[in-house]
């Protein structure tokens, strides 16, 4: 390890997390800028936006979900290593692809295909969120209730990215089956710290994941 990751120590974990705070800030953002208002009056042109507004509906709430997981996760952080910069990295690249995939859900109409990209843009962030929680589990808090949050949470990012996949097989046959795979990873995501987790620590014994 370098001196330099070793002096960082949590002052650099802090930076690290306000810099990840501000591009999520920007992607939520983004994602807004597609909900254009209609020229014509009435609410009949405001429903033809129901596709667009249910797609950033989505959106936000899953980049919201990542963000509160993402702060709970970093409280276990303890020093800033290159896998933990570039891990994070990796994260935000894969989250700024969402708004995206949302707006293209929203302008076709939920289709098969745009269902599918819109899953694999979910699956993504996924995949560099694992990375990232790998790094901090090994370089971060060795506490007792870190490892059990990461034991439980780990577990449910699995079982998410299984349901991920199902969803993309189900949209073949009802891209609406699809996006109910995806939110109900979403549901399960909600509360970082819950029951649900408890069950994912299975008969592990110890402390509630915090």
């Amino acid at each position: 390890m370098s001196k330099v990751e070793e002096s960082e120590g949590r002052d650099g974990v802090g930076r690290v997390e306000a810099f990840s705070d501000g591009v999520i800030a920007i992607i939520v953002t983004i994602m807004v800028l597609d909900l254009h208002a209609p020229a014509e009056a009435g609410l009949g042109a405001l429903w033809h936006l129901w596709p667009t507004f249910v797609a950033y509906a989505f959106s936000y709430t899953y980049v919201a979900i990542y963000w509160v997981n993402h702060h709970r996760m970093f409280s276990h952080a303890r020093q800033v290593t290159n896998g933990l910069v570039w891990s994070n990295i990796t994260l935000l690249f894969a989250l700024s692809l969402i708004p995206f995939s949302s707006a293209y859900l929203g302008v076709q109409h939920f289709t098969i295909q745009a269902t599918q990209l819109y899953l694999v843009s979910l699956l993504l962030p996924g995949f560099a969120y694992v990375w990232l929680q790998l790094t901090i589990r090994r370089t971060g808090s060795q506490t007792r209730a870190a490892q059990n949050y990461h034991r439980a949470t780990m577990r449910k990012g699995l079982v998410g990215t299984g349901i991920y996949i199902l969803g993309l097989g189900l949209a073949e046959i009802n891209p609406w089956a699809g996006i109910g795979c995806a939110a109900l990873v979403a549901v399960a995501w909600v509360q970082p710290s819950s029951r649900l987790n408890r069950m994912f620590l299975g008969c592990d014994e110890g402390a509630e994941p915090s």
